[in-house]
C-alpha cells in the first residue's frame, strides 16, 4: 500500500539534501518531484497541482529553524497538506438512533458485500452492537449465498426474501423485522452493477428514499484510482452519501483513490479494507495515512492491533514459563499466531517507521511463517517442550521429515532463541516502560 509513492517522495525530499535553506529554485526541484509522484499515484492533475502549490507557499512562507534541516521541514508540510487532503480527522458512524439503518452502495466488484459483513462483524465486536444484515441484491443469488456464508462465520443473523423482486420491499421488511428482534444496526447490502447506469441509481435511490438510512456509505474499489474517483462523483450526486469505504488498500494500489476522493465529493473516507480476513477492516485516520505515505510508520495502530489480539491469562502463562526458562516451540508457535490474527505482514511492516525504507524493492512473503510451522510440526512433543535437546541428529531428522534443508531448521532455532532472549528484556523494567510509551500514544 502506497510503497512506491512513499519511495518517490522520498527521493524528492532528497532534492534538498545538503542544502541550507529552503529557496524558490531548490523547493521548485523538489515540488516537481513531488507532483510527478502523485501524478504516478493515480491522483488527478488539478488536485495534483494545487497540492504542490499550497506546500510551496507554506515553504516559502517559513524560516528554518537552526535545528530542523530544510528537507525535514518540508516533510513536516507535506505531511499535514497530506493529511488535510485526506480529511484532517477520522470520522465515526452515526449510530444515535435506536435502530440505525446503514446502506450500503457501490458497483459490482468492489467489495461491497465483503465489506458489509466485516463492518458488521466490527460493530459486533468492537462497538457491542447487534447487527443485522439484510440481503437486497436481487439479481445476483451468488451475493445473497455470500453474504450468508460470511455471516454464518460471525455469527450474524441475515434477512433475505428470494422470492420478493422488489429490493425496496425486502429493505422495509427488515427493518420491521429488526425491530422485532431488536437488532440496533441494520445494515443493507444493495445491487451493484459493472458500471454507473440509470437503472441502478433510480433503483437506489428509491431504497434510499424508503428507509432514510443514518449512514449512507460508498463502497469503492481503490484499486481502480480516477475511475474510482469518477464512480464516487456520480454517486454522491445522486445519493448525498454519508461517507467513502475503501477496499483492496492492502494489494498494489497506487493510491490515487484515497489522495483524490475527499476533495472531489467532500466527503470523508471512513474505513479502508486491508485484507480478506473478517477482521480486516481500519478506521481511516488521514494523520496516520500520511505518516505511512512518508514512511513515518504508525506505531499507534500497530498497538491498538496487538492489544486487540492479546490474550492476557496466555500472556501470563508465557511470563511463567519465561520465569522459569520453560518457553517452548508450542509458545512460540502461539505467538507467531498472534502476530498472523493481527492482519497481513505487508500491512503490519507498513506500520513500523523506516520498515518499508530498509526493505527497498524486496518483496514481503505472506507465507513466511509456513516454513516455521511445518518445521516446528516436525519435531516430537518432548524436542517442543524442551529445546536444548535438539542434536545435530535430532536437527537431521527434523529437516527430512519437513521437507526442509539442515540451514532452514538451524534459522529457525537461531529466531526462537532470539525471541525468548527479547521476551525475557521485555519482562523487565525496559519493556515495562517502552509498552507505557506506547499505550500514551493512543
Amino acid at each position: 500500500m502506497f510503497n512506491n509513492l512513499s519511495q518517490k517522495l522520498d527521493k524528492a525530499f532528497q532534492v534538498l539534501k545538503g542544502h541550507g535553506k529552503i529557496t524558490e529554485i531548490n523547493v521548485a526541484s523538489t515540488l516537481k518531484e513531488i507532483r510527478r509522484a502523485l501524478l504516478d499515484a493515480d491522483v488527478n492533475y488539478k488536485i495534483a497541482k494545487n497540492f504542490t502549490d499550497s506546500v510551496k507557499i507554506k515553504a516559502l512562507g517559513q524560516n528554518v529553524l537552526t535545528n530542523l534541516k530544510p528537507g525535514q521541514l518540508l516533510v513536516k508540510i507535506v505531511k499535514d497538506e497530506l493529511t488535510n487532503l485526506m480529511g484532517s480527522s477520522s470520522n465515526e458512524l452515526n449510530l444515535s438512533k435506536t435502530t440505525s439503518i446503514i446502506l450500503m452502495s457501490g458497483l459490482q466488484g468492489s467489495g461491497k458485500t465483503t465489506f458489509s459483513a466485516k463492518l458488521a462483524h466490527y460493530l459486533k465486536t468492537k462497538k457491542r452492537k447487534k447487527p443485522l444484515l439484510v440481503a437486497c441484491d436481487i439479481y445476483r443469488p451468488a451475493a445473497i449465498d455470500q453474504l450468508e456464508i460470511l455471516a454464518n462465520e460471525i455469527d450474524v443473523p441475515v434477512f433475505k426474501k428470494t422470492e420478493e423482486k422488489n429490493p425496496v420491499k425486502i429493505a422495509n421488511e427488515a427493518i420491521n423485522y429488526a425491530k422485532k428482534e431488536k437488532n440496533d444496526v441494520i445494515i443493507i447490502d444493495t445491487a451493484g452493477r459493472l458500471a454507473v447506469d440509470e437503472v441502478l441509481m433510480k433503483e437506489i435511490s428509491e431504497i434510499h428514499q424508503s428507509i432514510k438510512p443514518s449512514e449512507t456509505l460508498f463502497v469503492v474499489d481503490s484499486m481502480t484510482g480516477q475511475d474510482a474517483v469518477n464512480t464516487a462523483k456520480s454517486f454522491n450526486d445522486e445519493l448525498n452519501f454519508d461517507g467513502v469505504v475503501l477496499t483492496k488498500l492492502d494489494g498494489d494500489t497506487r493510491g490515487g483513490a484515497a489522495l483524490s476522493i475527499r476533495n472531489v465529493v467532500d466527503k470523508p473516507i471512513k474505513f479502508i479494507g486491508t485484507g480478506e480476513k473478517i477482521d480486516a477492516i481500519d478506521v481511516f485516520y488521514p494523520d496516520r495515512m500520511a505518516d505511512r505515505i512518508l514512511g513515518m510508520g504508525d506505531v499507534v495502530s500497530l498497538v491498538e492491533r496487538a492489544q486487540d489480539q492479546f490474550d492476557e491469562d496466555q500472556a501470563r502463562k508465557i511470563s511463567k514459563k519465561l520465569a522459569k526458562n520453560k518457553f517452548g516451540f508450542d509458545d512460540f508457535l502461539s505467538q507467531i499466531n498472534q502476530i498472523k490474527k493481527m492482519g497481513s505482514l505487508k500491512d503490519l511492516v507498513g506500520m513500523i517507521p523506516g520498515a518499508n525504507k530498509m526493505m527497498g524493492d524486496q518483496e514481503i512473503d505472506e507465507n513466511a511463517f509456513k516454513n516455521i510451522e511445518v518445521i516446528i510440526s516436525s519435531m516430537t512433543p518432548k524436542e517442543r517442550s524442551f529445546p536444548n535437546i535438539l542434536n545435530s541428529s535430532r536437527k537431521k531428522r527434523i529437516a527430512q521429515g519437513s521437507g526442509k534443508d539442515i540451514s532452514e531448521v538451524n534459522q529457525i532455532i537461531k529466531q526462537f532463541n532470539q525471541m525468548s532472549k527479547m521476551m525475557k528484556m521485555m519482562q523487565g523494567g525496559k519493556g515495562r516502560q517502552m509498552m507505557q510509551m506506547f499505550q500514551n500514544q493512543k
